[in-house]
């Protein structure tokens, strides 16, 4: 497995995942709660996620076989997408939309592990697209399995930060989460320009 790869897996997903944007959420969506429910959460909503992602890496590139569309066709658009994204960190657009997500839920329920930290706040459009991308760039078990490798460490730090958030959160403060984001935001936008790049260069319209 070619380590550049590897590299470009690893920052692709915790671009998009995000475990430090989400470590102060997590902190507001449980707070007040005892240090083992918010632990419990943690883990619950990890595993929810490893399970949805689990299920796209599979199935996804069958889902769009079924549907007609090719994996170049699906690489231009899910790097239009990441794009997006990538906009909305730099302009603080997402953090807005994933507070608005944590207080409505905040409102209903007293257990957001499933939603909305699971989804889509770890399991989104956005990690469900990059996952289906980069396994759609192996070829074999191996391949597969590097990448879920890189997945499962992802969410390794996911929870991490969610056991550590709160020291986080006074560690970096605002200001330094806002700085953190932007600079994710501009790795994100410059890797989704090179998802464009490779689906045109498989339809032979690239470089």
């Amino acid at each position: 497995m070619d380590p550049t790869f590897l590299i470009t897996a690893f920052v692709a997903l915790f671009v998009v995942i995000d475990p430090i944007g989400l470590a102060p959420l997590f902190v507001a969506l449980t707070a007040g709660m005892s240090p083992q429910k918010r632990r419990a959460i943690g883990i619950r909503a990890c595993l929810v996620a490893v399970g949805i992602l689990l299920v796209f890496s599979i199935f996804g590139t069958s889902i769009l076989t079924f549907a007609g569309i090719s994996m170049p066709a699906f690489r231009i658009a899910g790097g239009i997408l990441l794009f997006i994204t990538a906009l909305d960190m730099l302009f603080e657009r997402r953090q807005k939309r994933r507070e608005d997500s944590a207080e409505e839920d905040d409102l209903d329920d007293d257990d957001p592990s499933v939603f909305p930290l699971a989804i889509p706040l770890i399991a989104g459009p956005g990690s469900i697209t990059t996952i289906i991308l980069l396994v759609g760039q192996t070829e074999g078990t191996t391949g597969y399995a590097a990448v879920m490798g890189v997945l499962l460490g992802i969410l390794a730090l996911v929870l991490l930060m969610f056991f550590s958030a709160s020291a986080i959160e006074r560690l970096l403060g605002k200001t330094g989460i806002t700085v953190v984001t932007r600079l994710l935001g501009m790795l994100l936008a410059a890797l989704s320009v090179q998802f464009v790049l490779d689906g045109l260069s498989s339809f032979g319209l690239g470089s």
